[in-house]
């Protein structure tokens, strides 16, 4: 529990640093990192891509999505996602008949899957980062450099109060087999506390920022986002537990893997993108 907190503590100011100090391409290059721990995880850990040519190709093209969204680059973000499923498309079929006696085609799926949908999501970071300047007064403000920490909140700040809730409440297993300490009580705990800190969190920007963000989206952002969270938890915990592993990985003392820790965050951020997107 001690790693597991100081850890928190020293990612919390990593990613204020990365946010409000460091130029961009520094948080554009550490999702971009993050995009390639979670593939390997999703698909080298889990064995479920087993064939080393195509865990390689996966990787690659998860890395290309995530440099494809670098700010400092002029690529067209649409012209490089069809360019990466073209190359994963034929790349992947060209590996499977090479090894087609000992490579299932399942592979293909699960590399769709690992290398450009949980890194496309968890991509929705940056996206949201890179969102247009607002004017505010004299100043154009950056409004992505603020909201993106809302999705972040919404996640982990449910998380923590699902935990708690829990704790103090728990009586009816949510999911038992798969996630044998989650309980009804804490979901719905972890709902009314995402909403209530999403709330907050924007009602401070608002007075202090004047981003001027709708009360309802708040609420919704932290409600529905808590749900869509527990839900990507448990989605990855079923996973881990059909492939018979107990953690994605040990990058994160005390937390696991990137999807120990982001599991929640790439079913919130997207929404949060969308609904964003809709407001601005």
């Amino acid at each position: 529990m001690k790693a597991r907190v100081l850890f928190g503590v020293i990612g919390f100011v990593a990613v204020l640093l990365a946010l409000y100090v460091f130029p961009p391409i520094v948080l554009e290059i550490a999702v971009a990192l993050l995009c390639l721990f979670a593939t390997y995880e999703v698909l080298g850990a889990t064995k479920l891509v087993h064939n080393r040519l195509e865990l390689l190709l996966c990787l690659l093209v998860s890395v290309g999505l995530a440099v494809g969204h670098f700010s400092v680059l002029p690529l067209d973000l649409q012209d490089v996602v069809q360019g990466l499923i073209f190359v994963l498309l034929v790349g992947s079929f060209a590996v499977e008949l090479k090894f087609h006696d000992s490579m299932n085609v399942s592979q293909v799926s699960w590399g769709f899957f690992g290398a450009l949908i949980v890194p496309y999501l968890m991509l929705s970071l940056v996206r949201i980062f890179q969102m247009d300047f607002l004017p505010i007064g004299d100043t154009d403000l950056q409004i992505g450099q603020f909201i993106v920490l809302l999705p972040l909140l919404a996640a982990w700040g449910a998380d923590t109060c699902a935990l708690f809730a829990g704790m103090f409440f728990g009586k009816h297993k949510l999911a038992p087999v798969v996630s044998p300490k989650k309980t009804v009580e804490g979901a719905v705990g972890g709902v009314v506390g995402g909403a209530v800190l999403v709330l907050l969190a924007a009602l401070l920007m608002n007075t202090f920022l004047d981003l001027d963000m709708p009360i309802w989206a708040a609420l919704v952002l932290g409600g529905v986002g808590a749900v869509l969270g527990e839900i990507g938890d448990l989605s990855f915990s079923i996973i881990k537990r059909q492939t018979g592993i107990k953690d994605y990985g040990h990058i994160f003392p005390g937390h696991g893997g990137v999807l120990d820790r982001f599991d929640s965050v790439l079913f919130v951020a997207p929404f949060a993108e969308i609904l964003f997107r809709i407001i601005w």
